[in-house]
């Protein structure tokens, strides 16, 4: 019972992450037109505030409407995460739209794989996230698919200033989705509209003192609604992914997104893939498979743990009583007993221990 529920749990978490992908990969072609219009900061901004606002009419919309919340609010306790989520959502943005200025959407959208690295590494050496053999195998093809794609027709491997920025900018976001990852229990539209207003605002500032700020009323709207689709939707989807799968394999099925952008720059923008692409391809679906079916099963200790998220009480984990009828998924502060015991789990925040290999 306990394994089929982690198996559907898993498999949810799955497709939100994908769908998060699928959302955020619209971004860089369509980023590209607005910016012919709209400087790096001012866009940046944009894209952060339109998340912020449209995260924020749901939550109202949902309150209205009277929908039950059963999610955790954040608190004093995660403000050092919130305050580093914010500033490295500022930074990253900004880096990636200086990029998109000087090289092809569809290069850029690819670059974007090296977030995945970067995840990676930081929640491996920072957070003791467990990687896997499996999960390293398919984060090289990844890297490898990614490399093959940035190979220019003549052979040679072209790192613009373009390019760099695009990178500097997925390392930004590497650091990012580790704060957010400790964040990922908590209430995920709140999160957003946190993240949104927060980077959003500073940026506009930048935008501000910079003088890239702009006027134009169409691309100020069109840049506010694509930011509540890319960026405020799929971050929604990302951290309710995240929550379950960790940051690290959360950001490998992420990577189906910068070949989304490749696909919309070809159809739309009219740019010229290259021969590469259909290899890169077909080794970034290999990696995604490594990626979907690493086993991570073995005996772990918990130690006592006390903190406020959404929980039901159908797995191994919350076996604490209530004085009161509950039904459901609900959130309260709450123990976690000692214990050892044995069962498939993913690198989430109930699973940080450390690993002999």
């Amino acid at each position: 019972m306990t394994s089929n529920k982690h198996k559907n749990k898993s498999m949810s978490a799955v497709g939100f992450a994908i769908l998060a992908a699928l959302l955020y990969g619209i971004s860089a072609p369509a980023s590209k037109l607005l910016l012919k219009e709209l400087s790096p900061t001012m866009m940046a901004a944009l894209l952060y505030l339109g998340a912020g606002l449209g995260m924020l009419f749901i939550n109202i919309f949902l309150t209205i409407g009277g929908v039950e919340k059963s999610e955790a609010r954040m608190t004093k306790k995660e403000l050092p995460f919130i305050i580093g989520m914010i500033l490295l959502d500022i930074a990253a943005p900004i880096l990636l739209m200086m990029g998109l200025k000087t090289t092809h959407s569809a290069n850029a959208s690819l670059l974007n794989n090296f977030e995945i690295v970067a995840t990676a590494i930081i929640a491996m050496l920072l957070f003791r996230e467990s990687v896997g053999k499996r999960m390293w195998l398919a984060i090289g093809l990844i890297t490898l698919s990614s490399l093959l794609l940035s190979i220019g027709e003549s052979g040679s491997l072209s790192f613009s200033m373009g390019s760099i920025f695009v990178i500097l900018a997925c390392i930004s976001w590497g650091f990012e989705n580790n704060c957010t990852r400790m964040l990922s229990l908590k209430d995920p539209l709140q999160i957003v509209v946190i993240k949104g207003f927060g980077s959003g605002f500073g940026a506009l500032i930048i935008a501000y003192f910079t003088r890239g700020m702009s006027y134009q009323t169409t691309f100020v709207i069109l840049a506010l609604c694509l930011g509540f689709v890319a960026y405020g939707l799929s971050i929604y989807f990302y951290i309710r992914a995240q929550r379950t799968l960790g940051a690290a394999r959360t950001s490998t099925y992420y990577a189906a997104a910068p070949f989304i952008g490749v696909l919309v720059s070809w159809l739309v923008l009219k740019e010229n893939l290259g021969t590469m692409f259909l290899i890169a391809l077909g080794i970034m679906i290999i990696g995604n498979y490594f990626a979907v079916t690493e086993k991570h099963k073995h005996t772990h200790h918990h130690p006592e743990l006390a903190h406020d998220h959404k929980h039901s009480h159908d797995d191994a984990h919350h076996t604490h009583s209530h004085d009161y009828l509950v039904k459901g998924e609900h959130s309260h502060l709450h123990v976690h007993e000692p214990d050892i015991h044995r069962h498939a789990h993913t690198p989430d925040l109930h699973h940080t221990h450390t690993h002999a290999h």
